[in-house]
């Protein structure tokens, strides 16, 4: 009977400490789907400047050469695109995205949306980099939400499921 009890006691400490680690994981998620989009955007840049291929094209290029999972924003937005416009395609797949982007990061990224594919090679250039500019802006509120709540959350999963032990015995 003791053995059961040290058992969930100890399953209990586990569970505390891994949602602290789940919660303080979703800061460094945010900070690593910002900068990948960031990245991607740049490749958006260039491929416009320098390419004449069609947005399709590009979002599809994108898409394959993103490193983690910023490249289904692209794919969806190119999958919407048969049946919508640019513009509209692009918001909807930054809304329907499950990254860890906060409400302001999506509306920074809708911005890019207003002008994609109905202005010319440097309108949509500019657009792009002043998008680029407020994602610079978010990587840096990013980063120090990441210092403060990471390791606190870390903590309080630990000292949680400590708590719960001492409590229980």
């Amino acid at each position: 009977m003791q053995l059961l009890k040290y058992f969930f006691l100890g399953l209990a400490f586990m569970c505390s400490s891994y949602l602290g680690f789940l919660l303080s994981k979703k800061y460094s998620s945010r900070v690593r789907d910002l900068k990948e989009m960031k990245n991607a955007l740049n490749i958006f840049k260039t491929k416009i400047r320098y390419t004449a291929e069609p947005l399709q094209d590009i979002f599809e290029e994108i898409c394959i050469q993103s490193a983690h999972s910023i490249g289904s924003v692209f794919s969806n937005a190119k999958e919407y695109m048969k049946e919508f416009s640019a513009g509209f395609a692009w918001d909807k797949a930054i809304e329907e995205s499950n990254h860890n982007f906060k409400k302001e990061d999506k509306e920074v990224l809708k911005g890019l949306g207003k002008l994609l594919g109905k202005t010319d090679v440097e309108g949509q250039v500019n657009e792009i980099e002043i998008v680029d500019q407020f994602l610079d802006l978010q990587i840096e509120k990013a980063e120090k939400e990441q210092l403060k709540n990471e390791k606190m959350y870390k903590t309080l999963g630990f000292v949680a499921g400590l708590a719960i032990v001492i409590i229980l015995i």
